[in-house]
């Protein structure tokens, strides 16, 4: 099994739980800041998003050659003595469980052709926008539908967006990057009432004035791995849903908030009633249609919280966030060569298997600490030992011999090493003799 293949199969393995347990404590972390408004709520459910696309990648990444450079101790540095580390990784404890190389060859290629195809779905619609722009026919604002218009584009900030009607939509939505367009129905344009047209117009500029179809655009391109994933599905969901209430209580402030809301269900009822409502990758009023929930936002009465309870609400969620994520990397899963029965060395029944130090740091059971020879540090005499030792079925050290090192040094390693024992390293459910490598590293730096 290949690297690449190692970390597919990882990163799969750790996504099907990881996803889930992430989604279940944004859940909690945004009905823990719910009075804190729709913005928190929205922070909180695009961290979900993002940390389910990351944290299977974190994860499955074999971090041994970082965590080797951390040497295990024998004695402080910090009290000014010389010392002794021993350096090896710690590698995965557990290689019990033994699944078919076919079988895993082939979820790891399932996977990549079921990603493959969300990423030519997400290449598939951006050519829809793109002609969806191409076709739509500009309008233009008279009265006190264009006065409106220029209030909107002086609070927000934008004052390069154009307007355009599409019959290809049924609802009105966003889209462009640095030419930013609003695109209504092309019913909307004479058949709706002032009022509801105005509340259409200011909800896509505080879409435009936010940057979400750009935002959109990444978190859908960093999430194409997890896509698959029905957890990620119902994260999606809770973004767009507070994103939609985000931008209603930035578009109600140009008038009164129920005031709003009754315009918001009108203009659902009167353009996208039993008509599906999202064009991909557009962003829109109506991509969340939990309107019951939008309009109960709108019309609850804005209480007073805290600036010391916001920031103990905040920091609560902000540990059990990191503690969930901290536990996750703990107990994640990595898929490796040897533990799915071929690395070449499990097929050598006649010798010792070949294992990395990595691998057999996880495997220790107890070890005697090197003692620092005496005369040694009087002549100061530092380096590292290498050691080469077979560790029989039982775990116990049958074979222990000097590599390289400073001969002043090699009989202290030696001691000690000898004491050590090991888990049995298991190859196909069996316990089989391994050979490695040990350094030990003697220092007299303070």
């Amino acid at each position: 099994m290949s690297n690449f293949e190692s970390f597919i199969l990882s990163y799969l393995a750790n996504a099907l739980w990881q996803a889930p347990l992430l989604y279940v404590a944004g859940w909690a972390a945004a009905r823990g800041l719910r009075k804190l408004g729709a913005q928190a709520e929205h922070r909180v459910w695009v961290g979900v998003l993002l940390l389910q696309t990351i944290l299977p990648a974190c994860a499955a990444i074999p971090w041994e050659a970082l965590r080797a450079l951390s040497f295990w101790m024998i004695s402080s540095p910090s009290d000014g003595a010389p010392h002794v580390s021993v350096v090896m990784g710690p590698g995965t404890a557990w290689s019990g469980l033994q699944i078919p190389t076919w079988l895993l060859a082939s979820i790891a290629i399932a996977y990549l052709a079921i990603t493959a195809w969300f990423a030519a779905r997400f290449a598939w619609r951006l050519g829809k926008i793109h002609t969806l722009r191409r076709r739509a026919s500009k309008v233009s604002l008279t009265g006190d539908a264009a006065q409106f218009w220029s209030q909107c584009s002086e609070t927000f900030g934008i004052a390069d967006a154009c307007l355009a009607a599409s019959s290809q939509i049924f609802g009105p939505v966003t889209i462009g990057i640095m030419h930013k367009l609003i695109l209504l129905p092309a019913r909307m344009v004479s058949a709706v009432p002032e009022a509801e047209m105005q509340a259409a117009i200011a909800h896509e500029f505080a879409h435009m004035r936010r940057n979400d179809f750009l935002k959109n655009l990444i978190y859908e391109l960093l999430a194409l791995p997890v896509a698959f994933h029905p957890a990620f599905w119902l994260t999606r969901e809770r973004v767009m849903e507070s994103r939609e209430m985000v931008c209603d209580t930035m578009a109600a402030q140009f008038g009164e908030r129920h005031q709003y809301a009754r315009s918001l269900l009108r203009l659902a009822s009167l353009l996208v009633e039993g008509m599906s409502t999202r064009t991909p990758h557009a962003i829109g009023i109506f991509d969340a249609t939990t309107f019951e929930r939008r309009v109960m936002r709108l019309k609850e009465v804005q209480g007073f919280v805290s600036a010391r309870r916001k920031l103990l609400v905040t920091a609560a969620c902000a540990l059990v966030g990191l503690g969930i994520c901290a536990s996750a990397l703990a107990l994640s899963v990595h898929v490796d060569a040897l533990a799915a029965g071929d690395d070449k060395s499990t097929s050598q029944p006649n010798g010792p298997v070949t294992v990395s130090p990595d691998k057999m740091a996880a495997q220790i059971l107890s070890k005697t600490n090197p003692v620092y020879p005496v005369d040694a540090k009087r002549a100061r005499i530092q380096g590292t030992v290498k050691l080469e030792a077979v560790i029989s079925k039982t775990g116990e050290v049958d074979q222990l011999k000097v590599a390289s090192g400073p001969s002043a040094l090699q009989q202290s390693a030696l001691d000690a090493v000898r004491k050590w024992t090991y888990k049995p390293f298991l190859v196909n459910g069996e316990p089989v003799e391994v050979k490695t490598t040990i350094n030990v590293t003697y220092s007299l730096q303070k």
